[in-house]
């Protein structure tokens, strides 16, 4: 019986500490995330990014961070308190929970690690926790009793819903090709092909999937050219109209973390994980979910905002027919090859 209980309590420690280290290495990648966004943003416009503060403006963040915290945060009168409070909860919790699934390879050769846990249905998981910020916005937009609040909440959740569709289908030839919904199982898919055999990223067999997914994850995230939600020109902040302070800074922070999670698994899933030539697993994954969110930072800096009617059309007259022809031309060609 004690070593039941001796276990038991090793077990907790080690899920404590590593939910820690996720919160500590997560909040740091998403806090320069924001760093590298403002600098590539201030290059790409021909314009300063942050400079000032510390060396090449990365001690910025930090005084972000602080400000913001002692930022007072304004609660209009007429809110519903209990899900005026509730809402920026869950976009962050919903934000954090998707990485409990997604492996990291370490640096020998490479030992993969989990954060919490490694699970045959890791994608549906990750799926399952990011369409949580429906919830999270539409929450936010009713409860601040805000007629623009309202309706950039209604907006998001009609948006999120028309790309998660998108979204889903996007992967469908993926798990038809590797036969796993394991993130694992997809990054070590392995081929023949001549004198090769090894893993190969799947963006070679499928680039329409990658097309489709990039497209859709950007407009999930309500990222520029896809964030209608905010519109400050018709919807002067959307959800985020009422909210300051911490609360305001809850609600970007998922944003953020959102974002590395989908560049994170856009490198599980296309672009093989951890593997690239001689480069330590761990350095490989890093350097692939960078460039990832450089195509955020890029997208945003070049596209001008879509017309809601526009956003509406590409997802569900071009993306969502695009996706179900790749899902069923992956099929003919996964049965001719095994025929």
């Amino acid at each position: 019986m004690n070593d039941l209980y001796n276990n038991a309590i090793g077990h907790w420690v080690i899920v404590t500490i590593a939910i820690t280290a996720l919160l500590f290495v997560v909040l740091t990648a998403t806090a320069y995330t924001v760093w590298f966004e403002r600098v590539a943003l201030g290059r790409i416009q021909r314009r300063p990014g942050p400079n000032r503060v510390g060396p090449y403006g990365l001690l910025q963040l930090a005084a972000d961070g602080i400000k913001l915290a002692f930022k007072e945060s304004f609660v209009p009168a007429t809110t519903d308190r209990i899900l005026y409070v509730l809402a920026p909860c869950i976009a962050v919790g919903a934000a954090f929970l998707a990485w409990a699934v997604i492996p990291i390879g370490l640096w020998d050769n490479p030992k993969v690690t989990y954060w919490i846990a490694d699970v045959n249905i890791g994608v549906l998981l990750v799926f399952a926790f990011s369409s949580l910020n429906v919830y999270a916005i539409v929450i936010g937009g009713y409860a601040s009793n805000n007629k623009y609040s309202l309706l950039g909440g209604l907006r998001a959740a009609a948006q999120l819903i028309s790309y998660e569709v998108a979204l889903g289908l996007s992967l469908v030839p993926t798990f038809m090709i590797v036969g796993s919904l394991r993130l694992r199982d997809i990054v070590d898919y392995t081929v023949t092909w001549g004198p090769y055999h090894g893993p190969i990223p799947l963006i070679l067999l499928t680039p329409i999937g990658f097309i489709i997914y990039i497209i859709a994850a950007v407009a999930e995230t309500n990222r520029a050219p896809f964030d209608l939600p905010e519109a400050e020109q018709e919807l002067i902040g959307g959800f985020l109209t009422e909210y300051s302070g911490l609360k305001f800074v809850m609600y970007y922070l998922a944003e953020y973390v959102n974002m590395i999670t989908v560049s994170a698994l856009a490198t599980l899933l296309f672009f093989g994980g951890w593997y690239l030539w001689f480069v330590p697993p761990f350095l490989a994954f890093l350097i692939k979910v960078v460039l990832l969110l450089f195509l955020y930072i890029w997208l945003r800096g070049t596209f001008p905002r879509l017309r809601y009617d526009m956003l509406m059309r590409l997802g569900w007259k071009v993306l969502l027919p695009l996706g179900i022809v790749n899902v069923i031309v992956t099929g003919i060609i996964l049965l001719a090859v095994q025929g």
